[in-house]
């Protein structure tokens, strides 16, 4: 077997990414550690929602008090660009290791801060202003965790696996958000409703410190990817925003439509569903805390289980089923989940977490092979983030649709349209299971991987070469029938 070193323009085993599993294991570690405290925070923003709305906008009336908190909750959303545009761009300069572990300080710190603001009663106009400015600079630094997990744990992913170890990312993401909502749960049930609107709701917030000072401390002692590094090493320039526009739109939109399609059900079920029970049809709050907790526990397997039958059958297949689950299903669920019958609103949401589950499971291994190396961090935060600029309006957006048409299908009709996007995008996404990241070597986790790899990429080339030569065979017989009719051609 030759080797790129006896032959320096030759794609040979030196030029193989070999990443051992144990090194893999411990950046998956430290990636979705980092996730799991960005949807602590969400998870328990949703669940004390209610209570925080009477902290910090008490001289308002019940359904304006949810909408308040619910648009603090997406007004983070908004600053999301701006912090994947820098910390993206300074991930692909600088490397993925040294931003992630910024961001993590910066999700830690402005969670827990959260927990020592002192209520409206105490300073007035000055508490809602202080929590929402803790919400930008979590909006900022969120901007880069996600991308840059993603890309980072994808960059140390094997090919053939990809699907399956990226989807401990997201299962990151719902243990966070299972730990949020259970830490509000466990506390309100352990010192008592009245205790815990009281003070309790300041815990789960603090909760956030420990967890980030262990996340930092992992993200510190993983090593750069070596497919960042292969990329530093290499003298090409700089691709520009505008010629990442120009020769990417295809995958920029890919991923817009991706994470859109993905958002809207996520929000929708494990931030809007449970006040949307609670508020809308009068489900008893801590039942509907419980249920969306079991939810959660069930979307945790199923989540890697999507992941990994992606690496058999490919990530295209659940794009499609999702939509077609959120076009066909979405009003069918909400007449379930309007029922008022336990079993039946049980049935309802284990269909939309099945939806969520098809796509979560598959975007944190696409999204990034989307883009080359040397502008993958900053392309995916950029499109990422602006979409989810949209997405994390959807908590806010149909509690003020429900609230002033009294249409209590108005969600659905809303999934039913995201839905279509997400068939659109099916059609125009490239398949990217079992293929090397964009512009990427193959990565193996050993050598004898590295050979098999190696072989595949070599078959592939001879394939591309013979349609090159079929073509130039056509446009040569094409070139000559018009030299022919041409008098001075000849």
């Amino acid at each position: 077997m030759k080797t790129a070193t006896e032959h320096p323009t030759e794609v040979g085993l030196d030029d193989i990414n070999i990443v051992e599993t144990k090194k893999t294991k411990k950046a998956i570690t430290a990636a979705a550690l980092g996730n799991t405290i960005e949807w602590f925070d969400f998870g328990v923003y949703g669940y004390v929602a209610y209570v925080l709305g009477k902290v910090f906008f008490p001289n308002t009336s019940p359904s304006l008090q949810l909408i308040a908190t619910l648009a603090t909750f997406s007004v983070p959303f908004i600053f999301r660009p701006l912090g994947g545009i820098i910390f993206g761009v300074l991930g692909d300069k600088y490397g993925r290791k040294h931003i992630l572990a910024i961001t993590i300080i910066m999700m830690t710190l402005s969670t827990a801060a959260i927990g020592l603001i002192p209520t409206y009663a105490t300073i007035g106009i000055w508490a809602p202003i202080l929590l929402l400015i803790l919400k930008v600079l979590q909006g900022v630094s969120t901007g880069g965790e996600y991308s840059g997990a993603a890309t980072f744990v994808s960059e140390y992913s094997p090919d053939r696996k990809r699907g399956f170890l990226v989807s401990w990312l997201d299962f990151g993401s719902i243990a966070g958000f299972l730990l949020g909502a259970g830490s509000v749960s466990l506390i309100s049930y352990i010192i008592g409703e009245q205790n815990f609107a009281d003070w309790g709701w300041r815990i789960p917030f603090l909760i956030a410190l420990p967890l980030g000072a262990i996340g930092l401390y992992l993200r510190h002692a993983v090593e750069e990817t070596p497919a960042y590094k292969k990329a530093a090493e290499s003298e090409e320039k700089r691709i520009s925003f505008k010629e990442i526009i120009t020769h990417h739109r295809r995958s920029l939109l890919v991923c817009v439509g991706i994470t859109i399609t993905t958002g809207v059900v996520y929000y929708m079920l494990l931030t809007y569903l449970p006040s949307y029970l609670t508020h809308n049809l009068h489900y008893p709050s801590g039942k509907s805390e419980l249920l969306s907790i079991g939810l959660m526990v069930l979307m945790l397997f199923f989540q890697l289980l999507v992941g990994w039958l992606s690496d058999k059958i490919g990530r295209r297949p659940f794009i499609f089923a999702s939509s077609f689950i959120q076009i066909v299903l979405a009003y069918p669920v909400f007449m379930l989940l309007t029922s008022g019958v336990e079993s039946l609103i049980i049935l309802g949401m284990v269909i939309l977490a099945l939806a969520v589950n098809m796509l979560l499971g598959i975007m944190a291994a696409t999204l990034p092979a989307l883009f080359p190396t040397e502008i993958r961090y900053s392309a995916l935060a950029t499109s990422y983030n602006l979409s989810i600029v949209f997405v994390g309006l959807t908590p806010t957006v149909l509690a003020m649709l429900v609230e002033y048409t009294g249409n209590l299908m108005i969600p659905a009709y809303y999934l039913m349209a995201f839905g279509v996007i997400g068939v659109v995008t099916a059609i125009y996404f490239k398949e990217t299971a079992n293929k090397p990241l964009y512009g990427t070597a193959p990565i193996a986790e050993d050598r004898a991987e590295a050979i098999e790899l190696l072989d595949v990429l070599h078959e592939n080339i001879e394939e591309k070469v013979q349609r090159i030569d079929i073509q130039m065979d056509e446009l040569s017989h094409k070139r000559a029938k018009l030299v022919k009719q041409h008098p001075h051609l000849n």
